[in-house]
């Protein structure tokens, strides 16, 4: 499903190496996630090569710019189908991975690759701002990661409530990236972030990324985060 060699290509310039076995779990995902597809609606992308580029090189290149320590604890909010965590869980067994999502089917559909693929993670299903106010979920991880999930104002408040002080949470983005930034930066500080480093590259094809890393520097205020509906309606500035 896979192609292997567009794979290789498009993530060696994030000077990431992907081995056999790991090339091999990721496979099964990405086969796994076409024929789920067809019943149950997980990504509009089904072709080969738009999957392999669009979805898996788009996920990994986060290793390219972020230092993700051997063992480190991420939780992946609004994982969806499993972007970007269940690539980077694969690619990397040894992180502790957490999948948080709301709708339990596509929670399922992880565990199944999970298990087809031999790997563990935990499977939560909550809704971030629900899970952000459980002392075993808040403040509890190296990384919260989200990709295509929301606008930055409110991203930043359904994640950064997850990471411990010190750790970070990484914003996968278009190139729209810059605008959504400008617009949180109250929230960043509000919520102890400080925006750390902001990455701009092009996947194969001359598609415009961003990776944003916000550092945590202090603890999230007990108010935060507000119900779904409030972080909608009235974003932080």
């Amino acid at each position: 499903m896979l192609n292997r060699d567009l794979l290789y290509k498009a993530v060696e310039n994030f000077n990431i190496e992907i081995d056999a076995r790991a090339y091999e779990r990721l496979d099964i995902f990405a086969e796994m996630l076409v024929e789920t597809n067809r019943s149950f609606n997980l990504t509009a992308i089904t072709q080969p090569d738009e999957v392999t580029v669009k979805h898996f090189a788009d996920c990994l290149s986060l290793f390219g710019f972020a230092d993700i320590p051997k063992n480190s604890k991420i939780i992946d909010v609004g994982t969806g189908a499993g972007f970007p965590g269940l690539v980077l869980k694969l690619a990397r067994p040894d992180i502790d991975m957490t999948f948080l999502d709301g709708t339990g089917k596509k929670l399922g559909f992880i565990s199944g690759v999970l298990e087809a693929a031999g790997e563990k993670g935990t499977i939560l299903h909550k809704r971030a701002e629900e899970a952000a106010r459980l002392p075993e979920y808040r403040e509890r991880y190296d990384f919260a990661t989200a990709r295509a999930v929301a606008a930055m104002p409110a991203l930043c408040e359904y994640c950064l409530p997850f990471v411990k002080k010190g750790g970070s949470f990484i914003a996968m983005k278009s190139a729209q990236g810059d605008e959504e930034l400008a617009l949180a930066g109250g929230a960043v500080s509000l919520l102890g972030g400080r925006t750390d480093k902001v990455f701009d590259f092009e996947l194969t094809g001359g598609l415009p990324r961003k990776i944003i890393i916000i550092k945590k520097i202090s603890q999230t205020p007990t108010k935060y985060p507000r119900a779904s509906a409030q972080i909608s309606k009235k974003p932080l500035k």
